[in-house]
């Protein structure tokens, strides 16, 4: 394997909706629900191909930082007025008031939740650590049916009001999504197979702990929901993803049922998806659902210190598989707190799921 600093940055092009869904969707028969995926998925496929086709470099500097240095999140939105050109119309900059829009206003306090996370926990300024910039644009496209991160911003479409609500109603799609990049300013796993599982878990991981430290929840408290409040009222499903309970956040006529596996055992083989990064997912998410419960009190305190240890320290290299990251988290977990409760509910949260740590 190699380490990071042998490696460039892996071109992203990160979806909150996996591509099976949207192609499950596509099929319906009903063309109220099939056009408007059908345009997602070639949406998504054009700016995927687009995005493997260019260089991601780190940006050469982060703004001017204020008298707080880069404390403090500097956002900007954009209204792409249901159009493809990003960003877009800037409808809000850092510190002016809000809109009369409700998605440039949910946009706007979600990267600043993700941000406050980072900081107030980890002590990390922005994701790339230096105070970057964040930038989000919101109504893109007609009836777009996906949110996405592609190396440099968040994008978040409307929906189409069938199936899927606005995207900016969770605030836990707009931390996935950014989280995204702090995995390619950090470990900068790539997109493919296990790696990309580990990357698409990375960012469910952090996009619940912001929900959580948003609401001031504890990890018994929180719902480990991934997308909570997107399905609309036809749908029969609570989100997109459970971490606590994969394959069971969805069982509908058009969408289908939830095929994300809980445990090794189920482990998904496929060409798809990059290899089933977003099935495959469920795996390091339901590892560290039952990690954080056992560990109890807040989430992003302890078992989220260890996953943001591993991301952040180094050792993870970029083609990484599960029980690579398993193996570091104990690492991390007796680096941290010793030989303690710690360590041994990281050995048995990644022994539950099936994945070794020796």
């Amino acid at each position: 394997m190699q380490p990071r600093s042998q490696q460039g940055f892996h071109p992203v092009f990160c979806t909150i909706v996996p591509p099976h869904v949207l192609d499950k969707l596509s099929q319906s028969d009903d063309p109220v629900l099939a056009d408007p995926a059908r345009r997602t998925l070639e949406s998504d496929a054009a700016r995927r191909t687009r995005r493997q086709m260019t260089t991601v470099a780190r940006p050469t500097a982060p703004v001017e930082p204020d008298d707080e240095g880069s404390a403090k999140p500097h956002r900007t939105l954009y209204d792409c007025r249901h159009g493809t050109d990003l960003p877009g119309h800037k409808v809000r900059g850092e510190g002016e008031k809000p809109t009369k829009d409700a998605s440039v206003n949910r946009a706007y306090a979600g990267l600043g939740a993700t941000f406050d996370l980072l900081l107030t926990a980890y002590g990390r300024r922005s994701i790339d650590g230096h105070g970057l910039p964040l930038i989000g644009s919101v109504h893109y496209d007609e009836k777009y049916n996906n949110a996405f991160f592609d190396g440099e911003q968040m994008v978040f479409g409307d929906g189409d009001g069938e199936i899927f609500l606005d995207f900016t109603v969770a605030i836990d799609v707009i931390a996935h999504e950014l989280a995204h990049g702090l995995t390619q300013y950090t470990a900068n796993l790539s997109y493919y197979g296990q790696s990309g599982a580990l990357n698409e878990s990375v960012s469910d991981v952090f996009g619940s702990l912001v929900k959580q430290y948003s609401l001031g929840q504890t990890a018994d408290q929180a719902d480990w929901l991934i997308g909570e409040g997107l399905l609309a009222p036809r749908v029969q499903g609570v989100a997109l993803r459970s971490m606590k309970a994969p394959g069971t956040a969805y069982d509908d006529d058009v969408l289908g049922k939830d095929p994300q596996p809980a445990s090794m055992d189920d482990y998904v083989h496929t060409g798809d998806d990059n290899g089933g990064v977003h099935l495959n997912s469920g795996i390091p998410n339901r590892a560290f659902y039952l990690l954080a419960t056992a560990l109890g009190g807040s989430s992003w305190e302890r078992a989220g210190q260890l996953w943001f240890d591993v991301l952040t320290g180094g050792e993870l290299a970029v083609d990484a598989e599960f029980s690579d990251f398993a193996r570091l988290t104990v690492a991390a977990a007796r680096s941290r707190f010793g030989e303690g409760d710690e360590v041994e509910a990281v050995l048995k949260a990644w022994s539950e799921v099936g994945v070794p740590t020796d």
